[in-house]
């Protein structure tokens, strides 16, 4: 396709961003952040454990979930089944590989893709340049691990967006050597395999995956098909100076089954929306990603980062309309973290910058069974990120750190009418829908942590955010009358909570509350029966994450046996404060109580099972008036395993095994009625089994 041509000028743009630089030998003993990515003297990324002890240096609730966590769920293609156990986070399936995900009630208002979280693989964006972005172009089978970030603590990598940010670590050559053969199965036609390989020769390590997936989907017409390509090539120039390259494809093919009605989809959960039907809907990408990043320890207590990243995608969209773009983003980082001693007292200081710039080549189409007719719209969007921060943590006893940041940003977004209409009056021949803003933010943040033992801590933080629109929020599908002016979402949160181990019990605990002003929510439009986004006055967003993991019996069938219980609460009050229209009715979109639990037993011999829990008790509001509510549901699950030795393992898992019918997401509507196809149903009964072969 058109995209495979570029890729050598891209490859060589991307070879030649780095600054490369040799460094003194590396001083052991020299802390490390984890702030996407830390590359630590003699590895490309830090270990797992390595990642967890460095998240205790941030005064709020972060969660490293590792690939362990998610590897053994044959059938995993979404952030549901990666972020099961993770507190704060609402992740839920739409359709083949697409989620709805949010967290502390980022994005409520987005009834498609992504806004409010930065996403990032290897610390470098996924998001498009405006913000918006999508899951499809992660691969979980090509991870070590997850590092969530909830709201303002991601603030020491730029991120200013309400719900924080998503960072996914690739495996290496280094972290995963070796070959990897797996094969998955299951119900509604699903069939993936995966082949990797990594290995090093001196300081060079390289890494190499290929996958594929196809599924006929739970729904009709929600068939999908994937190719993928992961690799990294890393050159260690000393033990304190090193380099990695880059490079994913994805080819993605996917038939969208739409939104339905409640009544549709609690009594005929597998059946699309017609309008899907007719109309062929899909959501086609294939995009191209190359980047690099380079770390230096020039000298002790000094760690230099910088990062690059180009990306070009091709997206093949019919929906009501045919939709035609493609976009090119580049993006580009920097960070510096100093180590050392201010009066007496530890201290560690990391400034750094991010800056994005994106252009989206877009045209829309009658659409006629899924192909393209008479041209209704084009335009050039362009948009445009960066900010600069700086956070400071200062050690005023041994036990007690006080965290202080800046953080300073600006972004600009702008849509050019390339298809002037006629419009109604003959005052105004010609409708330009061409428009621009710019925004500019200055956020603070406040922070301590206490360490009550070596393995507790008390932490709190007060954190600002601010948000930027994204072009899909100013130049909405309905006609509006040209560019939307937005101001951007601003909040303050305050966190409070508690993270450790007691005996065999790890925990954490966090309570935060989020006052915002003007946050981007979906308000009535200027025809019966369209929305649009719009700012609001005021919200609030508060809540409660909880999370669990607990070694409950060792010994109790078999010597050498244990029994394990996870769990994850996540308590969430959303509510318009004092609205004009809607007084302090709750915001749809997230459920307020969400409980999921495993318990799992594991023999030394090498087998497991676990038996699993995904409860949602009350429903939730699906529009703004709060009229149209979801149902609520509890679902039972069991996954179980076999280690043969010699790295053959095999797993399989079987989901809501009453064939429970319930309502996985919804979008959301400023005033819904029974008849309102806003609804996603969640997948009924279903068996899947994979192998894996390590050598």
């Amino acid at each position: 396709m058109r995209i495979l041509t570029r890729c050598r000028l891209l490859a060589g743009t991307a070879l030649l961003a780095p600054t490369l630089a040799l460094a003194q030998d590396a001083t052991p003993g020299i802390a490390i952040t984890v702030t996407a990515p830390p590359i630590p003297a003699a590895s490309a990324t830090p270990s797992n454990d390595q990642a967890t002890e460095e998240a205790r240096r941030i005064p709020g609730n972060v969660s490293i979930v590792p690939a362990e966590a998610f590897l053994d769920r044959p059938g995993s293609t979404t952030l549901r089944q990666m972020l099961d156990l993770t507190p704060g986070v609402f992740a839920q399936p739409k359709w083949g590989e697409d989620s709805r995900l949010s967290i502390r009630g980022s994005g409520l208002a987005r009834n498609f893709h992504l806004r409010g979280v930065r996403l990032s693989l290897d610390g470098m964006p996924l998001n498009q340049a405006d913000g918006s972005g999508d899951f499809q172009e992660l691969d979980a089978q090509t991870l070590q691990r997850l590092e969530v970030f909830r709201g303002g603590n991601a603030f020491a990598l730029g991120a200013n967006t309400l719900g924080g940010a998503l960072n996914a670590v690739s495996q290496t050559a280094r972290s995963n050597p070796g070959g990897t053969v797996r094969l998955e199965a299951g119900s509604d036609g699903f069939a993936r395999g995966l082949l990797s390989y990594g290995a090093t020769a001196g300081q060079a390590d390289a890494f190499i995956a290929y996958s594929t997936l196809s599924q006929e989907g739970y729904r009709d017409h929600s068939a999908g098909r994937s190719q993928r390509v992961n690799g990294n090539v890393g050159y260690r120039w000393s033990d304190n100076a090193e380099t990695r390259f880059f490079v994913t494809y994805n080819n993605i093919w996917q038939q969208i089954p739409g939104a339905v009605t409640r009544d549709q989809a609690l009594r005929s959960p597998r059946s699309a929306a017609t309008a899907n039907l007719t109309g062929d809907y899909m959501r086609n990408i294939e995009s191209l990603r190359l980047g690099s990043r380079t770390a230096v320890r020039p000298m002790e207590g000094v760690l230099l980062e910088a990062g690059v990243s180009l990306v070009r995608r091709e997206l093949d969209h019919p929906i009501f309309q045919y939709i035609d773009q493609r976009n090119d983003d580049v993006a580009a980082y920097a960070r510096a973290t100093l180590d050392g001693v201010v009066g007496g007292m530890d201290h560690r200081l990391v400034v750094g910058a991010n800056a994005a710039i994106g252009v989206t080549d877009s045209n829309r189409y009658v659409n006629i069974g899924g192909r393209p007719g008479a041209r209704t719209a084009s335009s050039l969007d362009r948009a445009r990120t960066n900010d600069l921060y700086a956070e400071s943590t200062l050690r005023v006893r041994p036990d007690v750190a006080i965290i202080t940041g800046l953080q300073a940003g600006e972004a600009y977004r702008a849509s050019r009418d390339r298809f002037l209409t006629e419009a109604v009056t003959a005052a105004d021949p010609f409708r330009d829908d061409s428009g621009s803003g710019r925004w500019q933010w200055l956020n603070p943040r406040f922070g301590a942590i206490w360490d009550m033992t070596e393995q507790s801590q008390l932490f709190a933080n007060l954190t600002w955010s601010t948000e930027p629109p994204t072009l899909s929020d100013l130049t909405p599908l309905v006609a509006v009358g040209g560019f939307s002016r937005l101001d951007a979402q601003r909040a303050v949160t305050a966190e409070f909570g508690t993270r450790g181990r007691q005996g065999d019990l790890r925990y954490e605990v966090t309570l935060y509350r989020s006052w915002i002003r003007d946050e981007i929510q979906l308000l009535a439009g200027p025809t019966a029966g369209s929305s649009l986004a719009q700012n609001v006055d005021r919200t609030i967003h508060q809540g409660i994450e909880a999370g669990a993991d607990w070694l409950a019996a060792r010994d109790a069938l078999a010597v050498g046996d244990t029994l394990r219980l996870r769990g994850a609460y996540t308590f969430s009050d959303f509510r318009f404060d004092g609205d004009r229209s809607y007084g302090d009715n709750e915001l749809p979109g997230a459920p307020r109580h969400l409980l999921r639990a495993e318990l799992r037993y594991a023999h030394p011999a090498g087998g497991w099972v676990a038996p699993n829990l995904d409860w949602v008790p009350q429903a939730f509001y699906a529009d703004n008036a709060n009229t149209l509510k979801t149902s609520s549901y509890a679902l039972l699950g069991l996954r179980a395993g076999w280690d043969f030795g010699h790295g053959v393992t095999a797993f399989a898992e079987a989901r809501n095994l009453g064939d429970t019918r319930y309502i996985a997401s919804t979008s959301v509507a400023t005033v819904a009625a029974a008849n309102s196809a806003l609804f996603e149903p969640g997948f009924g009964r279903s068996l899947f089994a994979g192998v894996q072969f390590r050598f």
